[in-house]
């Protein structure tokens, strides 16, 4: 056994100096992994003779500690040259939930057409698809992409982006090649890279490959526009899917539905079949007492009540603070203030909460910090100041809280052409 791991470290030794030799992998780390697989060879061999000849002044248990750490480090150091210097503590990082998306997803751009066109838009797709083969530890065909320098000045067969030329570049080629070809790139065990992704690679090189320039300065056809305008995301969180309270209730009273729509006020069930209610003051907006005192007997179904655009004031909070099932609660566009807000922390079921277009301040808000159900916040056109925006999403950590005013760029066909219909 030990004469022949004496003669397998060898031959490791051997094909590990041939291919090291093509510098595809990170001189530092090779040179490292290169002296300590030499060290495992000649500590075998010392083992083996040891064993053979037991005259040999030597420890059998000294020696097959070193070998085995040796082989340790040995190991750990091809590790690292193959499958990247993380290779051990990544696994571990995506087991334990810790944030490891930079390395396999693309984050969204916030304002895409102020982005940086390489930084925001080409590198995080290089940086997903292409330096596991050509980054910092290794560099196949001695072509390294993740330093601009390097990407513009090739690999050993030469340049693989040619400038203002997307078709000729040695890049796009490889990309567009079947997956079975042994040339594509990357190859096919590795994530293949979308073909939006390969569209936005071709729009960068035909436009020059500029790496300083924003996406605002360069060309873009329509299809690249809108393939920059999907990566404009907001925030992903991922927000459990608001539902029907889990259990049934009781049919509502039909006299007290019939005098709310007589007043105006649009009730509705949530869904088909289902005795749980949506109450809506969508032409009653000139609220009473008397309006908002008829909803205290449908309570126990009400689920959904819709204020916006309406009178509604601090006082009025007191009757909505008793509709205790409520999920979903829309009051923008009306004149509550913080006063009335503090109101509604009996309303443990809330998790959607329209505040849009009122008074309400960054004070207000914290008022609801008990509210552990909610969810879905929206404060735009508010006195909540920029600064607390901070402050709010540490008081809120599972709250999603949308702060309004998008600026969504016009695609160059939203324009509506209206031509005369003609007449014979």
């Amino acid at each position: 056994m030990f004469f022949y791991g004496m003669l397998a470290a060898i031959f490791s030794c051997i094909t590990g100096y041939i291919l090291s030799n093509n510098d595809d992998y990170d001189k530092t780390i090779v040179s490292w992994h290169q002296w300590m697989g030499i060290a495992v060879a000649l500590t075998s061999v010392l083992l083996y003779l040891k064993i053979r000849y037991p005259g040999i002044a030597v420890s059998n248990k000294i020696l097959s500690l070193i070998l085995l750490l040796l082989i340790f480090i040995t190991g750990h150091l091809g590790g690292s040259l193959t499958h990247g210097s993380d290779y051990l503590t990544k696994p571990l990082t995506d087991i334990f939930g810790k944030d490891s998306i930079p390395n396999t997803i693309i984050k969204p751009v916030p304002n895409v057409q102020e982005a940086y066109v390489y930084n925001d838009v080409i590198k995080p797709i290089l940086q997903t698809k292409c330096y596991s083969c050509h980054g910092e530890n290794k560099q196949k065909g001695k072509l390294r992409m993740d330093d601009s320098v390097l990407l513009m000045k090739g690999g050993k067969d030469g340049k693989v982006i040619a400038p203002g030329d997307a078709n000729g570049s040695a890049m796009i080629k490889r990309l567009l090649l079947p997956v079975d070809n042994e040339d594509h790139m990357p190859p096919k065990e590795k994530p293949q890279p979308k073909e939006s992704q390969i569209d936005l690679l071709e729009w960068w090189i035909s436009n020059g490959a500029n790496f300083g320039k924003k996406v605002k300065e360069i060309n873009q056809p329509d299809k690249i526009n809108q393939l920059l305008f999907a990566l404009q995301k907001t925030n992903t969180t991922e927000i459990k899917t608001f539902d029907i309270p889990e259990g049934s209730v009781r049919k509502a009273d039909g006299s007290v539905m019939e005098k709310l729509k007589s007043h105006g006020v649009v009730v509705l069930p949530i869904a088909q079949n289902s005795n749980w209610l949506k109450a809506n003051f969508i032409t009653d907006t000139l609220i009473n007492g008397d309006d908002l005192q008829e909803l205290l007997g449908i309570k126990k179904q009400l689920i959904w009540l819709k204020l916006g655009d309406t009178n509604l004031n601090d006082s009025d909070m007191v009757v909505i603070a008793q509709l205790n099932n409520l999920m979903f609660l829309n009051l923008e566009h009306t004149n509550i203030t913080d006063k009335g807000l503090v109101k509604i922390q009996s309303l443990k079921n809330l998790n959607y909460l329209n505040l849009v277009g009122t008074k309400i301040t960054t004070n207000g808000i914290l008022q609801l910090k008990e509210l552990k159900s909610l969810q879905n916040l929206y404060l735009y056109q508010t006195n909540v100041r920029k600064v607390d925006w901070k402050l709010l999403q540490d008081a809120f950590p599972k709250t999603q809280i949308d702060s309004g005013g998008y600026q969504v760029p016009l695609f160059p066909k939203d324009t509506i052409v209206v031509k005369a219909k003609k007449e014979y």
